[in-house]
């Protein structure tokens, strides 16, 4: 397990330390990533209601390219460099006819249907990107295949695997116990309530198992139908 011990380096945000290599990574490591399709399907909605829906072929015609970005998780592990392939999700909002908000609020939904909140402004943000390949490979199941929601100023749980779908939502969307709605790396908006030098050493001590277990659930768990 020591293999997934984090380091300090310079450069990082506050709080966080260097990782060599990117491992799966959850809050429930026990659980097998969702079986998904090969390609990729993204439903948007509004308060529920189907308005779009963006398929691999739609996300290829706005021209994929490369975005280089680091990734930092909230339990303080950060891995550099990485090369995300996507389109930014503005872009693809901007595809279907969404240029302004047509709510303050968005909620990703994942293929074993959890979800995650963010407000318009974060989503949008230049850097944030709906992407497909990484470090030049298309994703994985470790990593999120077929599509994943890549927002590098926000800590990782905002970084949604598998996703499915957005749904714009008027009213402030209720958040997970442990998620920040906002999440901003530079401001180490890490938990909701808590401070976040009270959960920092906490989060830390449970990389190496949760990596650990998330990795030996990967392998053991082997894909049923094609994806």
């Amino acid at each position: 397990m020591m293999r997934y011990w984090p380091r300090r380096a310079d450069g990082l945000p506050p709080g966080q330390r260097l990782m060599n290599e990117m491992p799966r990574f959850s809050d429930l490591p026990h659980l097998p990533p969702p079986e998904m399709p090969a390609e990729p399907r993204l439903e948007i909605r509004n308060d529920g209601d189907l308005i779009a829906v963006l398929t691999g072929a739609d996300l290829q015609a706005l021209k994929p390219r490369d975005h280089r970005a680091d990734f930092h998780c909230v339990t303080t592990w950060s891995v550099t460099g990485l090369i995300w392939t996507g389109v930014p999700l503005r872009e693809a909002f901007a595809s279907v006819g969404i240029t302004d908000a047509p709510a303050p609020y968005l909620v990703a939904r994942t293929g074993d249907r959890r979800t995650v909140a963010f407000r318009w402004e974060d989503a949008t943000a230049e850097t944030v990107v709906l992407a497909t390949h990484l470090n030049g490979a298309p994703l994985d199941r470790r990593h999120g295949a077929p599509l994943r929601l890549v927002s590098p100023s926000q800590y990782g749980y905002k970084s949604v695997k598998h996703l499915v779908a957005i749904d714009f939502r008027a009213e402030e969307p209720r958040v997970r116990s442990k998620e920040h709605l906002r999440a901003r790396v530079s401001v180490e908006e890490r938990h909701p309530t808590l401070p976040s030098w009270l959960v920092t050493l906490p989060y830390r001590l449970m990389i190496p198992p949760t990596a650990y277990v998330a990795e030996r659930t990967l392998r053991r768990h082997r894909p049923t139908s094609s994806q």
